[in-house]
């Protein structure tokens, strides 16, 4: 690992700084579970599509069950040594701007500056209908006030807020209408199916034009609106560093590629850098 991180330190100290782009492997240690194994493959349940979920009321029910238990663990998750490290290499001036796949605000929380939350943020809620908004700690509130009965349900942590509540009857849940024109609540997040919004993909664009390269942290970069910007760094020219566990969409693309644990690797990548 260490000729790669003296090796890596050395390209982006000679700046631009470089954009981050992460996913669900930057939060795994802070007890968020992932979607895919190694092989960047499903080993869940895939998550919750847009159209089922505006279009079907049973669909919204079991998805808003399983978030209000998952919710207890994930409004408590704190960063782990990766999002510190991330932010210490944003106050090295080695990396701008952070754009992540995850929803979770752990790079926020770990002071990082200049984050594009591409898939949004759970932390928030929004009317369909009329763009209402709402904290989800205080929608929390709502939920559980319409369904006294699931207060006491357990289940494991499942990716993005959710929890693994299976062969649970969801017809009874009640799940609250828009308080202020009875449209459909859903978290600000962007679902599989679903658009990334317009300014989002610009900020990350122009990000990715202004970098000197682009560092690849705990993604497989299996989706699309992720994997578009290696495509870019790669036709811009610019060097591509990945550090992920396993297989990514763009390893051919890749100039450096480390499989390692992310918060050891970037831990000791920040230490590195501060030791210039």
């Amino acid at each position: 690992m260490a000729p790669f991180l003296t090796q890596l330190s050395g390209l982006m100290d000679q700046g631009p700084a470089w954009m981050a782009l992460t996913g669900a492997g930057m939060s795994t240690a802070s007890g968020i579970p992932d979607y895919r194994d190694a092989n960047g493959q499903w080993k869940r349940p895939q998550p919750i599509y847009f159209q089922p979920f505006m279009q079907q009321a049973q669909v919204r029910a079991r998805y808003w069950a399983r978030s209000m238990v998952g919710w207890r663990f994930f409004h408590q998750v704190q960063p782990n040594a990766g999002h510190f490290a991330v932010a210490q290499l944003q106050n090295q001036h080695l990396l701008d701007v952070v754009v992540t796949q995850n929803v979770d605000g752990l790079h926020e929380q770990a002071g990082s500056t200049a984050v594009v939350d591409l898939h949004g943020r759970l932390d928030q809620v929004r009317c369909m209908q009329c763009s209402w908004r709402l904290s989800r700690q205080d929608f929390q509130g709502m939920l559980q006030g319409r369904n006294p009965g699931w207060l006491d349900a357990q289940a494991p942590m499942a990716p993005d807020g959710d929890a693994d509540l299976e062969g649970v009857d969801f017809s009874q849940f009640q799940v609250p209408p828009c308080p202020q024109c009875g449209g459909i609540v859903k978290p600000d997040v962007v679902f599989y199916g679903e658009h990334v919004p317009p300014e989002r993909h610009q900020r990350a664009t122009a990000a990715m034009h202004a970098a000197g390269g682009l560092l690849v942290l705990g993604t497989s970069l299996m989706v699309q609106s992720s994997y578009r910007y290696a495509v870019l760094a790669a036709k811009l020219g610019k060097p591509i560093a990945i550090i992920n566990q396993g297989m990514t969409r763009a390893d051919a693309l890749a100039s450096y590629k480390l499989d390692a644990p992310i918060e050891s690797a970037l831990s000791a990548l920040a230490a590195l850098a501060a030791s210039h």
